[in-house]
């Protein structure tokens, strides 16, 4: 053992000397054996506040136990023990040591310093706080009592002093590599004598070290114009070093999205960091991709999904893709998009439901053609039921340089999205405070958080390194995401999920018939954006903006209302339900009530003809109601033995255009006027009642289909 320092004043300077310390007097002390996230991340808060950084370690075998299980960490003592050997006589060199992984520096050097020098009676050697008695709770009584609510024990994640008080500690470390460090620092700590004279004291009032486990309800994110800080209320201090210590790590990385990154209007701090540039790159120079595809359930409008795949904005060349299809339902829409799918990327394969791989063993699959593929430089898994309506989403992905990086995707109107800003203490979800502003868009930045799904791009190196070479979500008694997520927690791999623009968004399955013909049909409640896209005509929303509509007749308007594919699907589906009913000769129908298509016909009626009736007819308001509602089939009548019914008194009818027309159509008698049936998609809108009974033109050949609504008697 090297000899005693002589006097205290070797080992502590007065407040003042401590105020005029000048940055290259501090110097912080660090461990990490790897450069994971935690610790780049723990380096880019150093470099933000330009403090000098030493760690020890790099590149060297861990050999001091399962810390984030069990005790140990002895390593690190004697690491620092070694580094400390050659600076124990710089009495004026302030030593700060820390943990990297779950750390990160909040506030500059001179606020460091100035709240070191105000630690009650200028320690020698300041300990951070903590609320529990850890490694061995039995050793909780023979601690000073605190001052009054301050934390009572030691946790030894952070301490700081000068060079000499810091080299006695550590000087005394005879232990294995894998004993623990913090119950070698409390015994020291809890030795009057040895406390007195080394001037070991605690940060009771986390005034520089905010220990999170246990403290988490204490700790608030403090905005101000430019930053943000971390605030403990029950202190109203404003600590320096945030250490995630315990099960709190995930807390960490949420603070983290804000700490010491500052803050801006739209919330962005640290999504700049490491961006990669990839303006101007040639096609052959972008990094090549393997994207996997899961339709693991039935999904509504699969067809458009794939579709899109088709106009991703980039190069086929360095896309490759794997498609994994669990349902029969589905093989008859990827069957009829697979051969365009094969020409647009470089390599394709298909599993489909004949070979009965579970959903976890297919993403296994997938993520593993990655892994042991050297050009693989990025897997992107998606989700059948994510609607990825921006077509350059890889690109921006790529961009951000994340290991492992999930676009924001919610429900339409909703809260319910593919990310978890916080876990509960079983693992499950819980609600962090900006969920709602991030989910919203009201802050927009690369989010640090514990859970993502349905669509993320990962590294492949990460696929190669931390999430290890075996299975990733064939994990018993969780579902797939849950366990790729825990696996990459556990090996420090970081999740982001970003919505600094919009990707796209999650579709509802749950109501989803796939025993229907057309069941994309019916999801006009459930997935209305989509079902807008496919159903609704592409020039409806110039019927306001334009006028564009027609009158033949007085009060007689056509206009375009649906697609020519609601059209037709409906067509199919009275077609297959096959019962027609002759109303007069030439005239047969099937009510939409028998093809359970009643709700869906009245409340798109609702939505989309109503506003063009209040238009059209100033004053009138749509309840809702109708006398019938059917799917009709004209053809040429042959000569009637008595006079047709009248058709049944309405205040509003609307004929919508099935098949193109083949003739025929209504006759309006008060104004000698006639009108051809409209063509698929197209509506026909009139009052009824005492002006506008029609009479019905049939066709002088072929057959002409509608769909006619006679609303409110």
């Amino acid at each position: 053992m090297a000899p005693l320092l002589p006097g205290l004043l070797l080992l502590l300077l007065p407040p003042a000397a401590l105020r005029d310390l000048r940055p290259e007097q501090l110097l912080v002390f660090t461990v990490a054996t790897e450069a994971n996230e935690g610790y780049e991340r723990f380096l880019r808060s150093a470099q933000r506040f330009n403090y000098t950084v030493k760690t020890l370690g790099m590149g060297q075998e861990w050999r001091g136990g399962d810390v984030a299980r069990t005790v140990g960490g002895g390593q690190k003592v004697r690491w620092l023990r070694d580094a400390m050997e050659p600076l124990r006589a710089m009495g004026e060199l302030l030593v700060l040591f820390v943990d990297s992984y779950d750390v990160v520096l909040a506030g500059p050097p001179p606020e460091l310093v100035s709240a070191f020098a105000g630690a009650g009676a200028a320690p020698g050697l300041l300990f951070s706080a903590e609320a529990f008695c850890w490694p061995q709770g039995a050793l909780a009584s023979a601690y000073p009592e605190p001052p009054p609510r301050g934390k009572r024990f030691l946790n030894s994640g952070g301490f700081i002093g000068f060079a000499p008080a810091v080299w006695r500690l550590v000087e005394r470390w005879r232990y294995r590599d894998d004993d623990d460090d913090q119950l070698f620092y409390t015994h020291l700590y809890l030795q009057p004598q040895l406390r007195e004279e080394l001037g070991l004291a605690l940060d009771h009032y986390s005034r520089i070290f905010q220990n999170l486990n246990g403290a988490i309800d204490e700790v608030v994110l403090k905005f101000e114009p430019g930053r943000v800080r971390v605030r403990n209320v029950a202190y109203d201090s404003l600590p320096i070093v945030i250490h995630g210590n315990g099960p709190t790590k995930l807390q960490l990385n949420y603070l983290g999205n804000y700490v010491p990154w500052g803050w801006s209007p739209d919330g962005c701090g640290d999504c700049d960091h490491g961006l990669r540039d990839l303006r101007g790159v040639p096609a052959e120079q972008l990094p090549r991709v393997l994207l996997g595809v899961f339709v693991e359930q039935p999904t509504p409008f699969l067809p458009r999904f794939l579709r899109r795949l088709l106009r991703w904005r980039y190069p086929s060349a360095r896309l490759g893709l794997f498609l994994h299809n669990r349902e029969p339902h589905h093989e008859p829409h990827i069957a009829a998009l697979w051969p365009r799918l094969r020409r647009r990327f470089a390599s394709a394969r298909l599993v489909g439901p004949e070979e009965g791989l579970e959903p976890a063993a297919a993403r296994d699959m997938g993520m593993s053609l990655c892994r042991q593929d050297p050009q693989c430089q990025h897997y992107l898994s998606l989700d059948a039921d994510v609607a990825l309506t921006h077509m350059g989403t890889l690109r921006a992905l790529l961009r951000q340089n994340r290991r492992v990086l999930a676009p924001l995707l919610s429900r339409p109107g909703q809260l319910w999205s593919n990310f978890w800003g916080a876990l509960s203490p079983d693992g499950f979800y819980a609600r962090s405070q900006d969920y709602i502003d991030i989910v919203q868009g009201k802050r927009r930045s690369v989010w640090n958080v514990p859970y993502v799904s349905h669509a993320y791009l990962i590294e492949g190196a990460a696929l190669r390194g931390p999430l290890g070479a075996g299975p990733v979500f064939s994990q018993s008694e969780t579902d797939p995401d849950m366990a790729l997520c825990q696996r990459a927690r556990e090996t420090g791999l970081f999740l982001h999920v970003t919505n600094r623009e919009h990707f796209g968004h999650l579709l509802v399955t749950s109501n989803y018939n796939s025993s229907r013909k057309h069941p994309d049909l019916l999801q006009l409640p459930h997935n209305t954006q989509d079902w807008e896209q496919q159903y609704l005509h592409e020039n409806y929303s110039r019927i306001f903006q334009e006028s564009l509509y027609e009158e033949p007749c007085p009060d007689v308007f056509r206009f375009p209302l649906f697609s020519e594919s609601f059209s037709r699907e409906l067509l199919e589906e009275a077609q297959e339900y096959g019962a027609w009913s002759q109303e007069q000769p030439g005239v047969h129908s099937v009510p939409l009530s028998r093809l359970g298509l009643d709700g869906l016909w009245m409340g798109a009626l609702s939505r989309y003809l109503a506003p063009i009736a209040r238009k059209l007819f100033p004053g009138y308001q749509h309840k809702g109601r109708a006398v019938l509602s059917s799917v009709v089939r004209y053809r040429p009548a042959p000569p009637a033995e008595e006079a047709p019914p009248p058709p049944p008194a309405a205040t509003v009818s609307v004929s919508l255009g099935l098949s193109p027309p083949q003739g025929g159509g209504w006759r309006f008698p008060r104004y000698d006027c006639g009108v051809l049936g409209p063509p698929p998609g197209w509506a026909l809108l009139h009052p009824g009642r005492l002006t506008h009974r029609p009479q019905l033109l049939p066709p002088p050949r072929g057959t002409r289909f509608a769909l006619v609504t006679l609303l409110e008697p």
